[in-house]
């Protein structure tokens, strides 16, 4: 059977299998006061921000549900060091990115228009934490990542590294300035 080739079939699709997890609030829910402490570590490797996947390393993710006066409150951070490549000068880099989170959970709701996103149901007096780990940790991502607050790019003429020191091409003009710069130099000549 392993000797006739087109009866033997690789599977070449990739799975990604997201787990959740779920914690259990059902110990504090009806004593004020009480606190119940997660920390856990989640994969977003397969997650692509701008042609990348920044996230080689796994995110940690640490938090609290205390029950304050009986409303549950939910807050926690997700921390990594994302590998990531300057926008303006394309080189790789390490930054360390820490997102805080919070959230209120609630069993029901009286008026779901007042719930907004803030509020989260239980289901079955849990919560799947992942899930407002990832979704924040995605939506805290910053949408240009640089190496540095001073990076200068590169040349958009010859593509050299302006941080390691200026160029050697001679610099074009702004079109829009021509006129301009022609006025500057009929009226240097008419001075002189």
């Amino acid at each position: 059977m392993f000797d006739i080739f087109r009866e033997f079939h690789y599977n070449t699709t990739r799975t990604i299998v997201r787990c959740a997890m779920l914690l259990s609030v059902r110990e504090i829910l009806n004593i004020p006061g009480k606190k119940l402490e997660f920390q856990f570590s989640m994969d977003l490797s397969c997650v692509e921000f701008g042609g990348y996947y920044p996230v080689a390393e796994p995110v940690v993710v640490k938090g609290t549900v205390r029950n304050m006066a009986g409303v549950l409150v939910l807050s926690g951070t997700a921390e990594t060091t994302l590998h990531a490549v300057c926008d303006r000068c394309a080189k790789p880099f390490l930054l360390e990115k820490s997102v805080s989170f919070e959230h209120l959970l609630a069993e029901t709701l009286e008026n779901e228009e007042d719930g907004g996103d803030e509020i989260v149901l239980l289901q079955n007096g849990q919560v799947d934490v992942e899930e407002l780990a990832r979704t924040a940790f995605v939506l805290g991502m910053d949408t240009k990542l640089l190496c540095s607050d001073d990076c200068k790019g590169l040349c958009p003429s010859c593509g050299a590294d302006l941080n390691t020191g200026p160029c050697g091409c001679k610099r074009a003009g702004d079109p829009r300035m021509a006129v301009l710069a022609k006025l500057l130099q009929h009226s240097e000549q008419e001075t002189e």
